[in-house]
């Protein structure tokens, strides 16, 4: 009896090890953006915490940056930009809407390298909701001034 469990506990390992990750999204129910683009930009030296200086993208989802370097953050979620996590609720892919069904979305960070996003076309993955945005980055300040600008696709 021992035997037959040992043997039925290998080839279900076999069996789970073996078979293909699915690398494809389905998107087929998932909300895409693709309407008008709106331009946002928080200018440097300006407080994250002001309004103005904030992209309400959904109630869940509002994209700013601190003034103190480092990368955007989702201001509904956290306080300021971890690293390896911001904006937390979002995953991104360099590519355009029509490829996201084979595009690899990862958290922010690990998707681009901030000082290298300017002119980069991305998708934006709004996780909570399952919306995807077509995003582009227009400026990035350095310095720890904290100002950015990019433009997206808006809700049809």
């Amino acid at each position: 009896m021992r035997n037959y469990f040992f043997y039925t506990l290998i080839l279900a390992f076999i069996i789970s090890c073996s078979k293909e990750k699915n690398t494809t999204n389905d998107t087929s129910l998932s909300n895409i953006w693709n309407g008008p683009v709106k331009f946002f930009e928080k200018k440097d030296n300006t407080n994250q915490l002001v309004k103005a200086n904030q992209d309400s993208i959904t109630e869940n989802v509002i994209i700013s940056r601190g003034n103190s370097g480092g990368q955007i953050f989702n201001i509904t979620k956290e306080n300021e930009a971890d690293k390896y996590k911001s904006p937390i609720g979002t995953e991104w892919a360099v590519g355009n809407l029509n490829q996201i069904d084979s595009l690899d979305f990862k958290d922010f960070r690990l998707a681009v390298k901030p000082q290298y996003i300017v002119g980069k076309k991305l998708v934006l993955h709004l996780i909570e909701q399952d919306i995807y945005l077509s995003v582009e980055f227009k400026s990035w300040s350095s310095g720890k001034k904290g100002g950015f600008s990019y433009e997206r696709s808006t809700e049809e």
